[in-house]
């Protein structure tokens, strides 16, 4: 099957009207999105809209062999003018099949959310999952006893939990041609989505883009340890989040414990669990070496900070005469022993930390105790990463790659 994307964007586009954010602002010339709607084979429509015949025209193709046109929207939008020769915009009901004249084969897969998604069988036997936006597949798309999609087209930064959900299904392979469709402008373009985009294992193409059904397409893995540094209120949880959001298991490594009648702190645990998703699991250890040697799904381990103070309190770090003593040869070997551990792990980790010094120098011994060990423990964990990003901001730096 041939594919053609007359547009990538979300319903109302990219630019949006009027919108003045300074995605929008960017989004310009090639990198402005229409409406997603894809051409498939030149003989099934999925989507119609505004300019769909010069979208088709400007990417080389006629609509004039267009056989079937189906909707996907959760509502049926503006109205829009039927091109002549055009057969009328259906959407199937949920569960039912449609075959097209064409020698496609169309079945409507039912959403969690308003809309409908098709799974559409070529003539060559090549299969696309194409998902409207906001929507995942309910269940498993009809997807028992059958091998992983070979393209999908879905709205992989508006949710990325439904990817990890396709993955945990098999119905999305290592082989599966993840394309983000109905881009919004929550990130912007260029690096910035391709960054993203790559941490999911999909990829973005500019609008008019063609592509062939079960043709591989090498997308960048997620490297197998990252480091992301940040300072207070970065963003650097959220980003190592991200970077982790749309594989179907992840251990969420907590290293902050409980803190008994610390309300605020209680609070902020509450709020990082809400916006993690329902599939992780949550570890609160600050055991890391066993878990970074277990086989297993990945980790997000959440932060090495706190994990230095449960270190220097266990080797009585804070008191002059302990560290002088034997507290600083303890924590050495404690800290050796982490390390070793990123070195050798076989999971796929992803550690968050603070960045420290930028200027600040701690009014007690103690506190700059903590800040040299926390500056040479990132120091050398990132050493046995492949992927090092510093958040500022909000905004991801990347330092090693």
């Amino acid at each position: 099957m041939e594919l053609t994307l007359l547009g990538t964007g979300t319903p109302v586009g990219l630019p949006r009207p009027g919108c003045p954010c300074a995605a929008c602002a960017v989004c310009v010339g090639t990198r402005s999105r229409a409406a997603t709607a894809v051409l498939v084979d030149g003989a099934l429509l999925l989507d119609l809209t505004p300019g769909a015949v010069l979208a088709g025209a400007r990417a080389g193709h006629s609509l004039t062999g267009v056989r079937q046109v189906l909707l996907t929207h959760p509502h049926d939008g503006p109205a829009v003018e039927l091109p002549p020769g055009l057969p009328t915009a259906v959407r199937v009901p949920d569960g039912q099949e449609l075959s097209v004249i064409s020698g496609h084969r169309v079945r409507a897969a039912a959403m969690d959310a308003p809309g409908t998604g098709y799974e559409v069988t070529g003539p060559d036997g090549g299969r696309l999952l194409y998902l409207p936006p906001g929507g995942a597949p309910a269940g498993t798309a009809g997807q028992s006893g059958r091998r992983p999609y070979d393209t999908v087209l879905a709205d992989v930064l508006g949710r990325p939990e439904a990817l990890a959900r396709l993955r945990a299904s098999g119905a999305v392979g290592p082989a599966t041609d993840v394309i983000a469709v109905h881009l919004d402008h929550d990130v912007p373009p260029g690096r910035e989505l391709e960054r993203r985009l790559a941490a999911a294992g999909a990829r973005a193409v500019p609008d008019g883009t063609t592509v062939l059904v079960g043709a591989y397409e090498a997308v960048p893995d997620l490297p197998r340890r990252t480091l992301v540094l940040g300072g207070a209120r970065s963003g650097k949880s959220v980003e190592a989040e991200r970077r982790l959001e749309s594989f179907p298991e992840v251990v969420y490594v907590a290293t902050g414990g409980t803190r008994d009648g610390d309300t605020e702190w209680a609070r902020r645990v509450g709020l990082h669990r809400e916006r993690r998703p329902a599939t992780w699991r949550t570890v609160e250890t600050c055991e890391l070496v066993p878990l970074l040697a277990d086989d297993g799904p990945a980790l997000l381990i959440d932060c090495l900070a706190l994990w230095l103070t449960e270190a220097m309190d266990r080797a009585g770090a804070w008191d002059d005469e302990v560290w002088a003593e034997r507290g600083r040869e303890e924590l050495a070997e404690r800290t050796a022993a982490l390390v070793a551990a990123v070195r050798t792990t076989r999971r796929r980790v992803v550690l968050v930390s603070n960045e420290v010094g930028s200027g600040v120098v701690p009014a007690t011994a103690s506190g700059r105790r903590f800040r040299d060990e926390l500056g040479r423990l990132n120091a050398r964990v990132a050493g046995e990463c492949e992927h090092v990003l510093l958040v500022v901001a909000g905004q991801a730096v990347v330092l090693k790659e």
